[in-house]
């Protein structure tokens, strides 16, 4: 198992993509999320950027905050992720066939 390329994607980002993409579907501001999941603004935005990796408590209150359980946010998270690695070895195996 080698170091991760620049090009792949993290967890952090992909759970992050997956706040972000469920907060805009409901319609919330940053801040909105951000009081009922009682984190500050700038630490969820930060989530939502994939800077920091939030705990599984964090995400617990984060999940309340958007209407979600746990176990939906987690399953968005990992077809998210899914999907960016079929994309990633369809581009792979393209290449190796040119």
């Amino acid at each position: 198992m080698g170091m991760p390329h620049s090009s792949d994607l993290l967890l952090r980002e992909a759970m992050g993509e997956t706040i972000r993409d469920l907060r805009l579907r409901s319609v919330r501001t940053l801040r909105d999320v951000s009081a009922d999941a009682q984190i500050s603004l700038g630490y969820l935005s930060e989530i939502e950027r994939g800077q920091k990796e939030a705990s599984s408590e964090v995400l617990a209150w984060i999940a309340d905050a958007l209407g979600v359980s746990v176990g939906e946010l987690m399953m968005e998270v990992a077809q998210r992720l899914t999907a960016y690695e079929s994309a990633t070895v369809v581009r792979f195996d393209d290449r190796m066939a040119a």
